[in-house]
């Protein structure tokens, strides 16, 4: 494992210390966490100015290619740019999963003219991207999808409801997998399209959560059409675009969740315990000594997985580990933080709360870590057959027609 840059790796982080330092905010401890849930008209414009300068300055879509902005640049720099971003305010939550997973699979399966307009704009942040899966009644399966689509000459017409849609109310395009043939296996029936989202019959819901954040939303599509050149992939062959989209789903490198270690410490130095400082307590000390162990686990993870993409080589199954451990031990931290601030953790402002209330509306967010991008239990079966060999889970469903299958009492 080796931690230290090479010169042409050093050269870049420097490139990257100055842009941030003239184009961000340094955080600040005890600050809550930049990624935002509700994301307004002012914090849009601001992350949309922020993702202009950073593609403007060669810094966005690093491994890109150059024709649509892109650097070409080895996987490590997006690694080295990640780790510096880190110690910056930087508005989050508008981009992620654009440039991250709609416009990855774009690439793969768009045509270049289709490229030439698209990419450019998502990369300079001039259009938002979201990403069209999750169902009622389909959970984690996303091959249980049951929004349908039905062709009629070039013309595809879509009906039916995705949820837990992340980002659809500021958003312009977006990517969806859809039902086009139920009489065969659900994995075989499956057709991939993107969209407009501003396209008639469509219908967004902001979904209040337990937070007071809105920042998933229902949709509904009622005869929305979609003419077939937005088809990405073949006709049936959904599954297989589908997961190339998955595949981009990973936790990036270098992102850990907040609140972390050093905010449970800072809470610690603000807090009595037993009528003594937190610090100072034996049962508190023991367990900010137990997520430092984890942290410290996940970081040399991390690092192995920097080390293959210096090399040139593809990372291991270290991201799924790492989603799983991640996601629960935020979790965790806010449910420990919350158990020493006693009665005031019901205090949600954050003018009032310690910490800007980060450990109350971490706990009321953690549960949603354990959802998006796989459930854990998702991840634990990918990391025992994928990874550990052992055998598959049994799957009933796998060869009967999607419109035979079980649906229970109606």
């Amino acid at each position: 494992m080796d931690f230290e840059d090479t010169a042409e790796e050093a050269a870049f982080r420097t490139e990257v210390k100055a842009f941030l330092a003239g184009n961000a905010e340094p955080k600040k401890r005890g600050a809550p966490p930049s990624r935002s849930r509700n994301v307004g008209p002012e914090e849009l414009a601001r992350a949309k100015k922020y993702q202009g300068a950073k593609a403007d300055a060669g810094l966005a879509g690093l491994t890109w290619p150059k024709q649509w902005g892109g650097r070409e640049a080895p996987p490590i720099f997006q690694v080295i740019y990640n780790q510096e971003e880190e110690a910056y305010a930087i508005p989050r939550g508008v981009f992620e999963i654009g440039l991250g997973m709609c416009i990855p699979t774009m690439m793969a399966y768009a045509t270049q003219e289709q490229l030439n307009r698209y990419v450019p704009k998502a990369l300079h942040g001039d259009e938002v991207w979201c990403q069209l899966f999750s169902e009622p009644s389909s959970g984690s399966d996303v091959a249980a999808v049951r929004t349908r689509a039905e062709r009629d000459g070039d013309t595809w017409t879509i009906n039916g409801q995705k949820i837990w849609t992340s980002g659809a109310q500021f958003s312009d395009f977006g990517i969806m997998v859809t039902r086009s043939d139920p009489t065969v296996p659900k994995h075989m029936g499956l057709t991939f399209f993107f969209l407009d989202m501003k396209s008639p019959g469509i219908e967004i819901r902001p979904i209040k959560q337990a937070s007071g954040a809105s920042h998933f939303n229902e949709v509904f599509f009622t005869d929305v059409k979609v003419p077939d050149s937005q088809r990405l992939g073949a006709v049936g062959q959904g599954w297989r675009v589908s997961l190339t989209t998955l595949m981009n789903e990973r936790l990036a490198i270098g992102d850990v969740p907040r609140p972390d270690v050093e905010d449970l410490i800072d809470l610690c130095r603000q807090i009595d315990v037993d009528g003594e400082p937190a610090l100072q307590n034996v049962a508190v000390r023991e367990k900010i000594a137990d997520m430092h162990v984890r942290s410290q686990g996940l970081k040399y993870t991390r690092f192995r997985t920097m080390t293959a993409l210096s090399r040139g080589q593809t990372p291991g199954p270290e991201s799924s580990i790492g989603k799983l451990v991640n996601a629960a031990k935020l979790q965790e931290i806010a449910s420990f933080g919350m158990d020493l601030l006693g009665s005031a953790g019901v205090v949600m402002d954050k003018e009032l709360a310690p910490m800007n209330a980060m450990f109350q509306e971490a706990l009321l967010g953690a549960p949603a870590s354990r959802i998006a991008g796989g459930t854990d239990e998702i991840l634990r079966n990918i990391i025992a057959e994928r990874v550990l060999g052992l055998p598959g889970d049994i799957r009933v469903d796998k060869e009967i027609p999607f419109n035979r299958l079980p649906t229970g009492k109606r």
